[in-house]
């Protein structure tokens, strides 16, 4: 452990997706200045990051701390994603505009101070900007193709053993490797596995059909559109400035499936696939719903997991941050979750090497847990939300549904807005 200026902290993080790649850049980002950087590697299963996936919408909180870690201008420098500064809200049937969550804030420039609007950007995107930011640091190194298989930690520090031989230590262990969290079911708790929600996310993304005159067709959405139906929601959305593609994302029910092994390609199901979304979202009131599925390509079908609520985070060396403590059904604001997490942490371990004053580090985890706990509880609640809004239901209920939507965004505006503007990078500590 650091007890001088001129003993660097150690860290290993598992998992090289954007919950690990950005805990490192908030580990290097807010280390005390008299100390030296921390020495962090980073351990990815995979032969490469993966850069495959949906598009996510990255919230005003979520791009605020995007900024602060460099990330966010790699990610505008490369041109990637589409401002989003409303997700509306669609009656299938009717085609008719019922509500929008915003994010123009009070002046129509975003929330916040400085204010950032959203953008809906592909996963893949996102991560090769936070890739970019990485790469700047030679104090973070990214080593792909390591599959850790034990985890061992004692009052010196925490090793750990890779299939096929070979070991590292460190002092201290970060579990940023999803709900499947190796750290969590070989070490911190096995006994909490993952279970599955019920609810299938099927995805692809569809290119715009032109018109007679040359055109694109048009559509009913300014970016993002989340068109609720009685078996499901169809989330459709921009996801570059070119708008020359459509991200279909279907957020079904479906109360059994034949895998559950993280991206799943439909592959010789595809077709079954779009069949079964077509009959879902049909019949739709917008000829432009059947023609984005239609033209979907390349279906993925990507089982939802979660995680209970609660649970065991910690132990004396090795902390899970993101999924891989708290996975949850997606409720708007995921992404900015994890990032808020690997800020939150890196303040805390930061504030612990200023203090010096001999305490284990589960000193910052445990202060950690008492900022993080409160929120994680309130955002899970949150997300059985969506669960029971994407549960199939029949006329009566969708009618009824549609009636509750716009209230619920109106009483709960106020609610959502101070999430938004929240920045953990000058809460209070209490540490």
């Amino acid at each position: 452990m650091p007890s001088t200026p001129q003993q660097p902290l150690k860290v290993i993080i598992l998992g090289g997706g954007i919950a690990g790649l950005t805990t490192a850049l908030s580990l290097t980002k807010y280390s005390p200045s008299q100390f030296p950087l921390p020495q962090i590697t980073i351990y990815e299963i995979r032969p490469e990051p993966a850069t495959i996936g949906g598009a996510v919408n990255l919230t005003p909180n979520a791009l605020r701390l995007l900024n602060h870690l460099g990330a966010l201008q790699e990610i505008r420098a490369r041109n990637y994603g589409k401002e989003c500064l409303a997700v509306e809200v669609f009656d299938l049937y009717t085609g008719a505009r019922l509500a929008e969550s915003s994010f123009r804030g009070p002046v129509g420039r975003g929330l916040g101070e400085p204010p950032f609007t959203a953008l809906r950007i592909t996963r893949g995107e996102a991560l090769k900007g936070v890739l970019a930011a990485i790469e700047k640091h030679d104090n973070i190194k990214l080593v792909c193709g390591k599959k850790t298989v034990d985890i061992q930690e004692d009052i010196n520090g925490v090793e750990i053993k890779f299939a096929g031989g070979g070991k590292v230590s460190a002092d201290i262990l970060v579990g940023c490797d999803g709900i499947h969290s190796v750290a969590r079911l070989t070490h911190v708790e096995p006994e909490r596995k993952s279970v599955y929600s019920g609810i299938c996310n099927a995805f692809g993304f569809a290119k715009r059909r032109k018109t007679e005159s040359g055109g694109f067709e048009e559509t009913h959405f300014e970016t993002t559109g989340m068109n609720f139906g009685r078996r499901g929601i169809l989330l459709t959305s921009f996801h570059n400035e070119d708008k020359d593609s459509v991200y279909v994302g279907a957020l079904m029910q479906v109360p059994e499936i034949a895998s559950r092994d993280g991206w799943k390609a439909a592959g010789k199901d595809a077709e079954n696939t779009r069949r079964d979304m077509l009959e879902r979202y049909s019949p739709a009131a917008l000829d432009l719903i059947p023609h984005l599925i239609a033209d979907a390509e390349d279906l993925f079908l990507w089982p939802v997991f979660t995680l209970s609520a609660g649970g065991k985070w910690a132990t004396d060396r090795v902390m899970l941050i993101g999924d891989s403590a708290h996975a949850m059904p997606p409720q708007g604001e995921s992404t900015g979750i994890v990032f808020e997490d690997g800020v939150l942490f890196a303040r805390c371990v930061g504030r612990w090497m200023e203090k010096n004053n001999g305490a284990p580090v589960k000193e910052a985890f445990n202060a950690y847990e008492s900022l993080r706990r409160e929120r994680i509880d309130i955002a899970y609640n949150e997300s059985q939300n969506v669960v029971k809004t994407v549960q199939d239901v029949g006329w009566l209920g969708h009618k009824i549904k549609m009636n509750i939507i716009p209230w619920y965004l109106w009483w709960t505006r106020s609610y959502r807005e101070k999430h938004f503007i929240e920045d953990v990078t000058t809460c209070e500590l209490n540490y």
